[in-house]
């Protein structure tokens, strides 16, 4: 079989799936349809939003469905029609059982971590909020348990000590595209050699990455330094790490977004209670249970970011030092 026979159907919606979908259309393969999510309103308007991989394909004449559910037998019966040989799924929707099983050659995923570490929605993100120094792509087959397939090949890379969640992504989604072309050239050779999950274990748990909620963004300024910098990094640029500033006991709490801290040197005699904010040395820092962190770019409510010491500055410190914190 050659690249121009293999028939795939591709599944998926943000822009880190049009990177592997352009990168198997520019290879020459024959991506006989596209899977994307329905259009949804967005914005202050509820204007009709088009997903990226939706963009990508009417600009590229590739014929896109678009299912409300996935079991809706007219979908089913259509995507019979495609007579794919390979499905790949790329940040989609879990599919059904009748849906991937349905190729012969089988149906792959690439997944935004080392596999089995990080099974969920938020493998990037989560990886990223508990320190960790190194992560990557996996390609595996699909099973009926979410993220528990046989594995084809993975790609690491390290992860720099102030590497946001926005800039690992980015490195992801390049790499995730090469090694999907791979993963297809190799299915079309018919040289794999798949690995079970459980062969890679050994006595480690899988990680779990579930789906990020508002309350998991808030900042606990009782923890230490480094994994209050983790999880801003780790959320940031989206969805963004969030504490509320207290001015006084007669001020409303004001929501501020945090999206960049620094484990900078602190300057000598400054002590702060977790929380507790200051400018020091024309740095904006807040403390936390064991040393103040820098508070690099902040974003207060309605506005846009800023540096955090002009945020400070705005807030007259030291007209009321000692009462302004971080709850």
């Amino acid at each position: 079989m050659t690249k121009e026979d293999l028939r795939i159907v591709f599944f998926g919606t943000p822009d880190f799936a049009v990177e592997s979908l352009d990168a198997l259309v520019k290879a020459g393969f024959n991506v006989v349809g596209v899977v994307t999510m329905p259009d949804k309103p967005a914005g202050r308007g509820q204007k009709v939003v088009y997903s990226p991989v939706k963009k990508y394909a009417i600009e590229h004449g590739l014929a896109l469905l678009q299912p409300v559910r996935l079991k809706d037998e007219d979908f089913v019966e259509a995507l019979r029609g495609l007579r794919a040989d390979l499905f790949i799924v790329i940040a989609f929707r879990m599919l059904p059982e009748v849906v991937w099983t349905m190729p012969p050659l089988g149906t792959f995923n690439l997944h935004g971590s080392l596999l089995p570490r990080y099974r969920g929605a938020a493998p990037i993100n989560r990886a990223i909020m508990n320190g960790d120094t190194e992560t990557g792509v996996t390609t595996f087959f699909l099973k009926h348990d979410i993220d528990t397939g046989d594995i084809i090949s993975r790609e690491r890379i390290e992860v720099g000590p102030d590497e946001d969640a926005g800039s690992v992504h980015d490195r992801l989604m390049h790499i995730g595209a090469a090694l999907t072309v791979d993963t297809v050239n190799h299915i079309i050779a018919g040289d794999l050699r798949t690995i079970p999950q459980s062969e890679l274990c050994g006595d480690e748990q899988p990680t779990p990455a579930p789906k990020i909620f508002k309350e998991d963004c808030r900042i606990d300024w009782t923890r230490q330094s480094a994994a209050v910098h983790n999880h801003v990094r780790g959320l940031s640029p989206h969805p963004a790490a969030w504490t509320e500033l207290s001015t006084g006991e007669s001020s409303p709490l004001l929501s501020v977004k945090v999206l960049r801290t620094a484990l900078s040197d602190v300057p000598a005699g400054l002590e702060l209670t977790p929380g507790q904010v200051a400018l020091a040395a024309k740095k904006a820092w807040a403390g936390t249970a064991d040393s103040p962190i820098e508070l690099v770019t902040v974003q207060p409510a309605g506005k846009r970011p800023m540096a955090g010491a002009d945020f400070l500055r705005g807030l007259r410190l030291s007209e009321k030092d000692g009462e302004i914190r971080f709850v």
